[in-house]
Order: structure tokens, then C-alpha cells, then sequence
């Protein structure tokens, strides 16, 4: 199998090589179980959030260990999460489609809406693994201000793709996409 060789500052991990379409492979970046890279990540992109916002808010699932971890740095003691689905326990979710490079349906985002309740007039700064089409961080985005809060900053380890040439996202690494 290809692979190709991630640099995060110290840290150095080795990426499959994995087609997406018939045209695009990208080296799959996977931050779920990896706590030193979480913990390196989230001290980094620490310095580069706006020095005053209310909530990070991240995407299910692999923005959380990063978000759970930067809240921490940064000493907030609550972030929210929005899900990909409705789940029975949420009260007047607020839901708007999103469409990502690694997914081939679309899907939703979903925010509680008590944590939209929470993020009325807030500022917030969006936390994600990967930012590559923009997809899934337009629709984060969405979700948010239609929640009544406002976006301040957006932050990833890594941009791929066209993303790098992003001036509204501050990221820790670039991932190029793959021709196949």
C-alpha cells in the first residue's frame, strides 16, 4: 500500500494512500486514538485562536478529541459538538445539509438546541481534523450562525487540497490530494 509521510511539527506519521472517486486519492488522516498528536495539535492551533470567543464548536467525530483538548489548553470549560444526526435526547435541533470530499451522500449536521440556545450571541471558533472542499466547515458554519452565533475563527491541523490557499482558516500542516 502507498503511503505518505504526514509532518506535524515533531511528529511524523505515515498515511495510507486511499482512492475517494475515480479520479482523487487522499492520504487518510485519522486523529481518533492518537493522544500525542491531539495534544501537540491542540498546543499549537492554541496560538493561533482569536484571544477572545465564548465555545469552540467541532464536527462528529474525529474533531472532538481536538476540541475536547483545546478547550482544555485554552481553559473553556465547555465546547459543543454538532452531530450528524438527530438523536431522541435532543430538544429543537436545528439541522442544515452538508456535503464532504469523504462522503459520498449527503448528509446533515444537527446542533441541540440547547446547545443553540447557549450559542445565542456567542462567539465561537469552528475546530476541525481536516479541512479540504470546505464542505462540511460552510455548513458548521451555517449551523452555528443560524443559531444566532458568530464565527470568529476556524481552525485544523490540516488543510488539503485547494484549502491551503484558504486566508479564513489558520491549520498546523498542508495534505495534498493525489491524482489516480
Amino acid at each position: 500500500m502507498k503511503t505518505y509521510e504526514l509532518q506535524v511539527g515533531p511528529i511524523t506519521r505515515q498515511l495510507p494512500i486511499l482512492p475517494i472517486n475515480d479520479t482523487t486519492a487522499i492520504a487518510s488522516f485519522v486523529l481518533l486514538g492518537d493522544a500525542e498528536l491531539t495534544d501537540y495539535a491542540a498546543q499549537a492551533l492554541a496560538q493561533k485562536v482569536p484571544a477572545e470567543f465564548d465555545y469552540f464548536v467541532t464536527l462528529e467525530s474525529k474533531g472532538i478529541p481536538l476540541a475536547q483538548e483545546l478547550s482544555r489548553v485554552t481553559a473553556h470549560p465547555q465546547f459543543v459538538v454538532l452531530r450528524k444526526s438527530v438523536k431522541d435526547y435532543m430538544q429543537g435541533p436545528l439541522t442544515v445539509p452538508v456535503k464532504a470530499i469523504t462522503t459520498n451522500a449527503p448528509q446533515q449536521l444537527v446542533l441541540d438546541g440547547a446547545d443553540a440556545d447557549r450559542l445565542v450571541a456567542k462567539k465561537v471558533v469552528i475546530v476541525d481534523d481536516v479541512i479540504s472542499s470546505g464542505g462540511s466547515l460552510n455548513a458548521a458554519r451555517a449551523l452555528v450562525e443560524k443559531a444566532g452565533a458568530t464565527v470568529v475563527g476556524q481552525v485544523a491541523i490540516l488543510a488539503e487540497g485547494d484549502a491551503v490557499d484558504r486566508s479564513d482558516i489558520a491549520f498546523l500542516a498542508e495534505l495534498p490530494l493525489f491524482p489516480r
